[in-house]
């Protein structure tokens, strides 16, 4: 039924917007691009598939969390740290994507190119509610309230806490901020743990979502977070979460009304189409101003 396919356009919108969140993060902070993001989500069903062996489901999240987190400082260190000017966009970029190749090989020789099934979930998530005659599973409504917890934690944390006020200082002027004593490296660390901490937890639903992990996974969601970001407007968190929203039931509906095949192209037509008519982005400018992006 269409109230079923808007739910699951949703529950697919949200973990784009996980995604798309990291990357808009980095660019609105960095002025780069961060292609090891993508494997970092990948990596997270992963961790998933690891402690769902061993742990109950609570323990998973948290494990994706912290180990989300140091990837992203880890991929700090090593692809950016080096490359602060912003002439050196393209090499941190390239040392990056370097960095996600060498992922998804570790990924390649401890779990082969084959997609990998999930330990079973019993109990809860299994079960199923109703809504209008409509039956859902519990999965999808974990799916949207994790990912509404989150994005209003990262709300409050941006807008309300001193690291978020560090982090919008950064994102505006960078060598202002360090003459007013930010500490600009330890921004960027905490941008790139929160980021990657995000991505990770949404490669976790992925694969709760499906039962299973794969490795190629990260390039098919990475590359519509990157469009969903640009289609948002290019730093603004807003954007990017009623972008991803957006998309998702859009190829939802797609695929409701019969034009399948044309869902997996909405992302890459609406991309060309707001890069052609309003090259900011969506909402870039009009539903926020510059100083509200980040």
């Amino acid at each position: 039924m269409l109230l079923g396919q808007i739910l699951n356009g949703l529950v697919s919108g949200a973990m784009y917007a996980l995604v798309a969140i990291g990357f808009t993060l980095i660019v609105g902070v960095l002025d780069k691009l961060n292609f090891t993001h993508p494997e970092v989500f990948m990596l997270g069903g992963f961790i998933g598939l690891v402690s769902l062996t061993y742990l109950p489901l609570e323990w998973a999240f948290i494990f994706a969390f912290l180990i989300g987190g140091l990837l992203g400082l880890f991929t700090e260190f090593v692809a950016f740290r080096r490359f602060q000017s912003a002439d050196s966009r393209i090499t941190a970029a390239l040392s990056s994507l370097a960095l996600g190749l060498v992922f998804i090989d570790l990924v390649h020789k401890f779990w082969g190119n084959e997609n990998v099934p999930l330990p079973p979930q019993t109990g809860w998530l299994t079960e199923t509610f109703e809504i209008a005659g409509v039956r859902f599973l519990n999965l999808q409504l974990m799916v949207l309230a994790v990912t509404l917890a989150l994005m209003i934690g990262l709300h409050f944390l941006i807008h309300h806490m001193k690291i978020g006020r560090q982090i919008r200082a950064v994102a505006e002027a960078p060598t202002s901020a360090t003459l007013l004593g930010v500490n600009v490296l330890r921004v960027k660390q905490a941008v790139f743990f929160i980021s990657s901490a995000l991505a990770a937890i949404a490669g976790l639903l992925l694969a709760l979502r499906s039962d299973a992990v794969g490795s190629e996974i990260g390039l098919t969601f990475g590359l519509k977070a990157m469009a969903i970001m640009a289609i948002g407007g290019m730093g603004d968190l807003r954007g990017a979460v009623l972008a991803a929203l957006l998309i998702g039931v859009i190829e939802a509906l797609m695929f409701y009304f019969g034009w399948g095949r044309l869902g997996e192209m909405t992302v890459w037509l609406a991309m060309i189409l707001i890069l052609l008519l309003r090259p900011a982005g969506l909402f870039a400018g009009g539903l926020h101003s510059r100083e509200q992006r980040v």
